[in-house]
C-alpha cells in the first residue's frame, strides 16, 4: 500500500484517539439505542424483528460515525492535503478509515444485540460475516456521500438526502441475505448470488469514488 495512504490513515486514527469523546459518543449511542429496544420489547423479539432492528440501527450508526469524516475537515486543512497528496490517495485513506471504524461499530452492535436481545441465530458465524460485509458496504456509500456533501457548503443534510435512496436497496439485500443465518431455506445458489450482488455494489461504489472524487478535489 502507498506510504502516503498509510500516513493519512494513521493521521485519522491518531485524531480519533485524541478526540475520544466522538468515538465514545458513538458507542454510547449504540448502547443506549439497544438498551431502549431491550426495555421496549419485554418478550424476546422473533427472528424477523431482530434482524430488521439490527440493520436499521446499523444504518443510523453509520450515518453518525462516517458522515463526519469529510465535514470535520477545515478548508485550510484540505488545501494542505491538496499540496502533499493526490485525490485518489486521500479518498482511499478515508474509505479505509471509515471501513475500519464501521467494522468496530458493527461488532459492538452485534455483541450488544446478542447480550440484551437473546440469540435467535442458527448460524452465528455466518451472520457475523454478513454483518462485517454489510458494515463495509454501508461505510463505502456514506463515505462517498460525505465527500460530495462536504463540497456543497458542508451541508450534512445532503448526506441523508443522497445516501438513503442509494443505501435502501443495499439494505434490503442485506436483510434478505441475513435470513440465511436464521435458518431460512433459500433456493440453491441464492446466498451466493446475494453475496455477489453486495460485493458488486461495493465495487461499483468504490469505482465511483475513485472516478468522481478527483473532480470534487479540484473544486
Amino acid at each position: 500500500m502507498n506510504k502516503r495512504v498509510l500516513s493519512l490513515l494513521k493521521k485519522d486514527i491518531l485524531l480519533e484517539f485524541r478526540q475520544k469523546h466522538t468515538f465514545y459518543g458513538i458507542i454510547l449511542y449504540i448502547a443506549s439505542t439497544v438498551f431502549v429496544i431491550y426495555l421496549s420489547i419485554p418478550d424476546k423479539p422473533d427472528a424477523v424483528i431482530w434482524n430488521s432492528l439490527f440493520w436499521v440501527i446499523q444504518l443510523f450508526i453509520c450515518v453518525n460515525a462516517v458522515a463526519k469524516s469529510f465535514l470535520a475537515e477545515s478548508k485550510g486543512r484540505m488545501l494542505y492535503y491538496f499540496s502533499i497528496t493526490s485525490p485518489v490517495e486521500y479518498i482511499i485513506s478515508k474509505i479505509l478509515y471509515n471501513a475500519v471504524l464501521m467494522l468496530i461499530m458493527s461488532s459492538i452492535t452485534l455483541l450488544l444485540f446478542l447480550l440484551l436481545l437473546s440469540n435467535p441465530l442458527n448460524n452465528s458465524l455466518q451472520f457475523t460475516g454478513i454483518v462485517l460485509l454489510g458494515g463495509l458496504s454501508i461505510s463505502f456509500v456514506f463515505t462517498l456521500m460525505s465527500a460530495i456533501a462536504a463540497k456543497a457548503q458542508q451541508n450534512a443534510a445532503l448526506i441523508a438526502i443522497m445516501g438513503f435512496p442509494l443505501i435502501i436497496p443495499q439494505l434490503m439485500v442485506l436483510i434478505k441475505l441475513s435470513k440465511a443465518a436464521f435458518g431460512e431455506v433459500f433456493k440453491q445458489g441464492m446466498v451466493l448470488q446475494l453475496t455477489g450482488l453486495i460485493i458488486g455494489l461495493d465495487v461499483l461504489v468504490l469505482a465511483l469514488a475513485l472516478v468522481l472524487f478527483p473532480y470534487l478535489w479540484k473544486d
